[in-house]
């Protein structure tokens, strides 16, 4: 492949792709696949290869880039890590299962899934924009009104009024001032994701080193259940007691319930499952569901955004080992999107202060869901009726017969 228009104009819809992506705390799988395929030309598992190593790069820019923020009202960081231990074990689990369905279910199947699972979680997502959108108005009428507003004086300081419904105090003021990235970062929490993402990698790698459907097989599938679990339970087991809590949440802190955190385990199962069948990230199921449950937008895209550079990163490196995609040309995108999600951080917190609106982070989540599905869905399609016209099988798959094809 040589380069020309088709790699500048691919490079500049990723560039997009991966600002609004990371943004909305999805990563932008949704736009890279397509792009890859129907501009730049690779076929569709060295364009979804590529797509994970370029989510990859830009989630773990985000996350870098977010490892020195704050939380908008509130003295911690911006990334919830409590919340992060509670889903990304489980997300990771359930790419697994995913990517194992990914190869039984049909690709015209897929195709309905995803439309369906877009335009559902668009039109949520869209909602919800609204009606904070409307809370925000109200809370900046009410200051105007009270013209308590005059005392705030920077327009940073006006978005933390909405939030708090009160002045900014000096004490305020303090408190959401920079620290560094060492006092920022969580270490013990951090080094337990990162234990799960190693265990369950190594288990991955191993697993293509065992025939499919084998005894050894299914024992290292089996082994990641334990691991992740574990550690998901271990962590609704102590928010459950009130050791820890979602402290992103400020005071509207709830008693957890068992029925709750188990749903949420489920869920985090649920959008690494749908992940692995349809070869995204699963931000595209966190991120609402943060903000369903009261999570703040900024919090509830970094915290997305960190849970999906773990388990995208995993699928790197296991395509790296299976020789999936071109390296230069994978890197050379790859500093694309990983450029675009810093600009994109940086000019979203601009907006964020000068609008005094978090409800920019739904609305940019909302429409990058929108495209995903209209490009993903459109791809599908085509595919679907190239393989008609073909008569080509379009039943279920064999799972024990696949790798012996490949």
């Amino acid at each position: 492949m040589k380069f020309g228009w088709r790699i500048i104009v691919g490079s500049i819809v990723g560039f997009l792709g991966s600002a609004f992506g990371n943004i909305g705390g999805i990563g932008g799988g949704g736009i890279f696949v397509p792009m890859l395929t129907l501009i730049i030309g690779f076929d569709t598992k060295s364009a979804i290869a590529i797509s994970k190593f370029m989510i990859t790069g830009g989630a773990t820019a985000t996350v870098f880039y977010n490892l020195r923020q704050r939380h908008p009202t509130l003295d911690l960081p911006v990334i919830d890590y409590d919340l992060a231990l509670l889903f990304q074990p489980m997300l990771m689990l359930g790419i697994s299962i995913g990517v194992d369905f990914n190869v039984i279910f049909p690709e015209w199947m897929l195709t309905v899934l995803l439309i369906i699972l877009f335009v559902g979680l668009s039109i949520k997502s869209f909602l919800k924009g609204v009606e904070t959108w409307k809370q925000e108005t109200i809370m900046k009428k009410e200051a105007r009104k009270n013209s308590r507003i005059d005392d705030i004086a920077t327009a940073e300081d006006g978005a933390h009024y909405i939030h708090t419904e009160g002045p900014v105090k000096d004490k305020t003021k303090e408190l959401r001032k920079k620290v560094s990235m060492v006092d920022n970062i969580r270490w013990k929490d951090l080094g337990h994701l990162f234990a799960v993402w190693i265990m369950i990698l190594a288990l991955e790698i191993g697993k293509n080193y065992t025939t499919t459907c084998s005894g050894a097989y299914w024992a290292v599938n089996l082994l990641q259940i334990p691991i992740a679990v574990g550690m998901s339970s271990y962590q609704a087991m102590r928010l459950y007691k009130g050791k820890r809590s979602i402290a992103s949440k400020g005071d509207q802190q709830p008693r957890w319930r068992v029925w709750q955190l188990i749903l949420f385990c489920c869920c985090g199962t649920l959008a690494g499952t749908l992940a692995g069948l349809l070869g995204l990230g699963g931000g595209f199921i966190l991120a609402p569901l943060f903000l369903g449950i009261g999570i703040p937008p900024q919090v509830a895209s970094a915290t997305s955004i960190l849970a999906m550079a773990f388990s995208a990163s995993m699928a790197v490196v296991e395509y790296y080992l299976l020789k999936r995609f071109p390296v230069p040309y994978a890197l050379c995108l790859v500093g694309v999107a990983t450029a675009a999600s810093v600009v994109g951080q940086y000019l979203v917190r601009k907006v964020i202060a000068i609008l005094g609106r978090a409800s920019v982070i739904i609305f940019i989540l909302t429409f990058t869901l929108c495209v995903s599905a209209v490009l993903l869905g459109g791809v599908g399609v085509v595919h679907m009726i190239q393989k008609i016209e073909r008569n080509e099988h379009m039943g279920f798959g064999n799972l024990c017969m696949y790798t012996a094809k490949n």
